[in-house]
């Protein structure tokens, strides 16, 4: 059973709607772009709500031939491993001020550098963009003199597809790969026809048809059945080790066990964890609640474990 603390958080954020004296949950129209400008601001404005940067940690920008990007790094650390940061968003939102102090939860808990980088949104910049940008990023780290088993890429959300998706990109194309990958509750199928987009659909922090019209924003004219946009359809052969975490109670959940059980049947060492009661990414919120608390500590042993 879910702690009391956990349960208390959850709660509050499925009404959230009460604390801005609404009785009712705002409908949002997800094809509509102006929905998805109101988005990004709220995920701006929301990034201070994740706490302030420990003062261990420093924050220096950095531009990837035209990326916005940013070493979050302690302060002793040198760059000669690096944890690669795929950020959330929904492929439609997202920036390193919105996801600094998030990222800095695993520097801070691993000891390990990030590089936190900004990817093309849709649906200004369909797919491929935000794959091509992660690609540029990797390779700027290689370019560094870092070496692939030096890294380990984390992502979240969107993120956590888009860091599968890389895999599988740079594993096509003869690409090193790095040392292993942190997924937590990712998009992997943009069919969106996991039995959890039913049955969690009341349940989940995100509004209702949200990911069905995101994944139409970033698909853009193409299927969203491509391997490099939902790898769950890819041939998941030979990816290096993966820890997978999402929340019982969010529609992408099914998008996790499935690609889970893929990547075991095809020789990938995969470990999955499934949040009793718990939400969409809920190991950012540590250290809010046990079990958030808990998961940001396997997280960071298993980066630690690759290339600590």
């Amino acid at each position: 059973m879910p702690s009391l603390r956990g349960r208390f958080i959850k709660f509050l954020l499925q009404n959230r709607h009460l604390l801005r004296f609404q009785l009712k949950k705002e409908i949002i129209d997800w094809t509509k772009y102006e929905s998805i400008l109101s988005f990004r601001q709220q995920v701006e404005e929301g990034a201070g709500k994740f706490g302030r940067l420990p003062e261990d940690i420093k924050v220096a920008p950095v531009n990837i031939d035209g990326l916005g990007a940013e070493w979050i790094l302690p302060v002793q650390s040198t760059k000669d491993k690096i944890i690669l940061y795929f950020h959330g968003g929904g492929y439609v939102s997202g920036t390193c001020k919105s996801h600094q102090s998030i990222a800095a939860k695993f520097v801070k808990g691993s000891e390990i550098g990030a590089l936190l980088f900004e990817y093309r949104l849709a649906p200004e910049q369909p797919y491929p963009a935000a794959l091509e940008d992660s690609l540029e990023a990797y390779n700027w780290l290689l370019d560094q003199g870092i070496a692939p088993l030096s890294i380990v890429f984390v992502g979240d959300s969107a993120g956590g597809g888009l860091c599968l998706a890389t895999l599988l990109a740079l594993r096509d194309q003869g690409t090193p790969l790095p040392a292993a990958a942190v997924a937590y509750s990712p998009v992997t199928d943009f069919k969106c026809i996991g039995e959890s987009y039913r049955t969690k659909a009341k349940t989940c922090l995100s509004p209702e048809g949200m990911a069905p019209a995101l994944a139409v924003h970033y698909a853009g004219d193409k299927d969203p059945g491509l391997e490099y946009i939902s790898p769950l359809y890819g041939d998941l052969h030979g990816l290096p080790p993966l820890l997978i975490y999402a929340g019982e109670d969010e529609t992408l959940c099914d998008d996790s066990v499935r690609f889970a059980e893929k990547a075991k049947d095809a020789g990938v060492d995969v470990t999955l964890r499934i949040g009793e009661g718990m939400f969409h990414c809920y190991p950012a919120m540590a250290p809010l609640f046990p079990e958030a608390t808990q998961a940001m500590d396997e997280i960071c042993s298993f980066i630690n474990k690759y290339i600590g």
